[in-house]
């Protein structure tokens, strides 16, 4: 018996290689599906299933590529209806992949048509679990994600009764192998490891730990923060279906010589920058919003980028394709090329630039009490900024940057001092910023985490929050 977890980090995502015997599955797969080409090749099995184990809202599925690529079928549970060829698996049917045995778990909550798959080792005895987006490390899936006219207390309850009746009972040293991982928005907070066991799971999990299903309901349903912009037109692109990643990288990997890229901007197609935050901040193509490859990279692609603009890159050196796939990852197909050279062909060319002047903490600490027009912006979540602040500051979280009305108030008088908790999102809100005619600005390096050393900032700790 083989298993290999395969994470996704800037996804937070786990998809699964099973193999015994010379055949295979795959569990939960992404976009970019060679790495289970390779692991067949290597270990010598035929993929023969593809199981999901619901509709994905937070990336794009590889299940059609893969298929494609291994004739093996794609798996769902119950009530899942695509307009594309799968198998519908009825609730505890089971699938032999050599000497193991898959059982389908129907665990409607998350989502209805959600299914988890119990793995049998090759004596018949329990061994692990691959519980999707119904149970996480140390949580749940959110049960207020796209699941027909079931109000998110109707879902907690189908999860309540999935995860007592199809996962609880479940022996103690089942390892649990979920689809997501901390950081994930599938659910409220997930524990910081991407395995557990049903035993642990019992001992700490909060949900789990319910009382009864009206205590596991309400505490499921609160503090719910609104899941990021992309995740229905994922949901939906899974259960529609999807342009192969070749067609995709035929369409997006290719060089635009400078005059090219200069005409598609005249054109106000969007520009991408993905290179890491402090080397875009010394100088870019001017309009250009960065979303950093170093960090969580296709979540706040899908989260503040358009599906339906036209979109052309400038990348770090060898990292085109890269850029390309992980974008695909999160369903955008709509790149049609980048700059040949990246930036420094364009600086080399002699053309305009632009820049974003980084300022220290120590900096900040000293215009505040001076500067009348100083205005400082945190654009990290409401409950960061409810944890501790500069005193006065604006919250403007930079998931709500899509809304230029959001910016609508800052004016040529304002000298902003803009922050995140570290500096990744910070440049992000800069960059947007900027693209929306917004100069007269400063981002602090280290963010929140250098400002709340400073001891001439005063910072707040009640809950003042503005978007």
């Amino acid at each position: 018996m083989f298993i290999k977890q395969l994470y996704t980090n800037c996804l937070s995502e786990a998809a699964y290689f099973i193999a015994s015997g010379g055949e295979a599955a795959v569990i939960d797969p992404v976009r970019d599906i060679d790495v289970y080409l390779d692991l067949a090749k290597e270990h010598n099995v035929t993929i023969k299933y593809i199981f999901e184990t619901h509709f994905h809202a937070d990336f794009v599925s590889g299940h059609l590529d893969l298929a494609a690529a291994t004739k093996a079928p794609i798996v769902y549970g119950p009530n899942a209806e695509t307009e594309f060829p799968v198998y519908l698996a009825a609730d505890g049917e089971r699938f032999r992949i050599g000497g193991l045995t898959l059982e389908v778990l129907h665990t409607p909550g998350h989502t209805l048509e959600s299914s988890c798959y119990l793995l049998y080792d090759e004596n018949g005895k329990p061994h692990s679990v691959f519980t999707g987006d119904t149970l996480f490390v140390g949580d749940v899936g959110r049960p207020d994600l796209f699941s027909g006219n079931l109000t998110k207390e109707e879902l907690a309850g189908l999860l309540f009764d999935s995860l007592t009746t199809k996962i609880k009972s479940l022996p103690d040293d089942v390892t649990v192998y979920p689809a997501h991982g901390p950081g994930s928005a599938c659910g409220k907070n997930l524990g910081p490891d991407t395995y557990s066991t049903i035993g642990d799971e019992k001992r700490t999990n909060y949900a789990l730990l319910a009382e009864d299903k009206d205590t596991f309901i309400q505490q499921v349903t609160t503090d719910l923060t609104a899941p990021p912009s992309y995740f229905p037109v994922n949901a939906k692109i899974n259960k529609e279906g999807y342009d192969a990643l070749q067609a995709v990288m035929e369409k997006s990997l290719r060089p635009l010589s400078i005059a090219t890229f200069k005409q598609k901007m005249a054109a106000e197609v969007l520009i991408l920058d993905t290179r890491i935050a402090n080397e875009f901040a010394e100088g870019f193509v001017p309009g250009s919003i960065n979303i950093g490859l170093e960090g969580r990279f296709a979540e706040w692609a899908g989260s503040l980028l358009p599906f339906n603009e036209e979109i052309i890159l400038v990348t770090a050196p060898g990292k085109e394709e890269e850029t390309i796939v992980r974008l695909a990852r999160v369903g955008f197909d709509n790149v049609t090329g980048y700059l040949e050279g990246g930036y420094e062909a364009w600086i080399a060319a002699g053309e305009e630039r632009d820049l974003i002047i980084t300022v220290e903490a120590d900096e900040l600490a000293m215009d505040l009490p001076h500067d009348q027009n100083l205005v400082v912006v945190d654009v990290r979540k409401p409950a960061e900024f409810a944890d501790g602040h500069v005193k006065g500051a604006i919250n403007l979280s930079l998931s709500d940057m899509t809304d230029p009305g959001n910016m609508a108030d800052f004016d040529d008088l304002h000298n902003l001092y803009v922050h995140c908790q570290g500096g990744y999102r910070s440049i992000i809100a800069c960059s947007i910023l900027k693209r929306e005619g917004i100069h007269n600005l400063r981002n602090v390096a280290g963010g929140f985490a250098k400002i709340k050393e400073e001891k001439d900032i005063e910072i707040e700790q009640e809950k003042n929050v503005l978007n």
